[in-house]
């Protein structure tokens, strides 16, 4: 069997990461700093010669729109690799989150549960592959990405244990149904 290649994606920043608002399914557009993100991520995939077979972004614009800027290719947007629900909390200013881990809080508030929320997008991630050619693009959201982590962390030594930023790569091997983490790929984007 072939062994393939998911470079799963965070979004550019945004307006609500500026103005640091809680933004799962809500939406809002990239900043002009998040354009230039995607961007440089799109030219660190061209100077590493990587092209992809595949492309998909979840439906929330600011990742689609942070897709379009990283390649000019066909993609799909799809539903599953949407952020996590936050429910009530959805726009309100980060200062209400609660500690971490989360864990089940929001769901109290009309959002998604963590378990639910890891598996939507474990699942969703893994069709995606199974239907997919040697090398794969998914732009999504941090805490999805860090979800997905999490899902397959039995898997990898590779960890992470600060915010994934904006922009960052994860570059996962997919072979026998099973994910492994071999690389976190974050640009240095202090100087935008």
């Amino acid at each position: 069997m072939t062994t393939q290649t998911l470079y799963l994606m965070r979004h550019g920043e945004t307006l609500f990461n500026q103005k640091k608002k809680i933004q799962g399914w809500c939406d809002s557009p990239l900043t002009e700093k998040g354009i230039r993100q995607a961007q440089i991520a799109g030219e660190y995939f061209r100077q590493q010669g990587i092209v992809f077979d595949n492309a998909y972004a979840s439906t929330s614009e600011r990742a689609s729109d942070t897709l379009e800027q990283v390649t000019s290719m066909a993609y799909q947007r799809i539903k599953g690799l949407k952020e996590w629900n936050f429910g009530a909390f959805e726009s309100e200013s980060e200062s209400l989150n609660p500690s971490l881990p989360y864990g089940d809080f929001f769901a109290a508030y009309g959002g998604e549960k963590e378990a639910e929320f890891r598996d939507r997008i474990a699942e969703t991630v893994f069709s995606l592959m199974k239907n997919s050619g040697e090398i794969v693009l998914a732009v999504s959201h941090g805490a999805a990405c860090r979800q997905f982590m999490r899902a397959w962390a039995h898997t990898s030594s590779i960890d992470q244990k600060e915010r994934l930023s904006n922009c960052c790569i994860l570059k996962f091997e997919f072979e026998d149904d099973a994910f492994r983490l071999l690389e976190i790929i974050n640009h240095d984007f202090s100087n935008l």
